[in-house]
């Protein structure tokens, strides 16, 4: 059962995931969250180096979509700008939004990657999907109200994940 919220990859941020790397894994598509994985939850608009980020997946023909269970104010003023397809209360883990997300890209699964900070949003919603997860560290130290709730899961999740030799990274 556990499993199932074991990401098939881990990095420190979105910047270690190159269009290289993915292009040779066949991805054409990333489904990412949005809050503590691009940038913090708080933050309204993108970074510059962010904006790079964005700029260079779309040079290699990698298409990206926003899914996020933030309400549609926050995506959207975050999305517009970019021009960049977002889905919007997405009640992830359920898997609806991540197989619309690769429909709308017009990709199969297993040319998609998962990108997310949280194990039991993200990451447990992405493998039920069949999508290759990766989990992100954070990039904030604090969270909204209902995600603390969820690292505190999370954190015994992952020891169990390492107590029984399944995590194969760094803290």
């Amino acid at each position: 059962m556990l499993k199932a919220f074991l990401p098939a990859q881990h990095v420190k941020s979105i910047y270690e995931i190159k269009p290289s790397d993915l292009k040779d894994k066949g991805i054409k598509g990333i489904i990412t969250d949005l809050d503590n994985t691009l940038v913090e939850w708080d933050r309204p608009l993108a970074t510059p180096e962010l904006i790079t980020w964005f700029e260079e997946m779309k040079r290699n023909e990698i298409k990206v979509t926003i899914v996020s269970n933030n309400k549609e104010m926050r995506v959207k003023a975050f999305a517009d700008p970019l021009n960049i397809p977002f889905i919007y209360r997405a009640k992830k883990p359920m898997t609806r939004a991540f197989k619309h997300a690769a429909k709308l890209m017009g990709i199969q699964k297993e040319e998609a990657v998962v990108i997310g900070d949280q194990l039991l949003t993200d990451v447990f919603g992405g493998n039920r999907s069949g999508f290759h997860t990766i989990l992100v560290v954070p990039v904030a130290q604090t969270d909204g109200w209902a995600t603390k709730m969820n690292r505190r899961i999370e954190r015994r999740i992952l020891a169990w994940f390492r107590k029984n030799g399944k995590l194969t990274w760094e803290d």
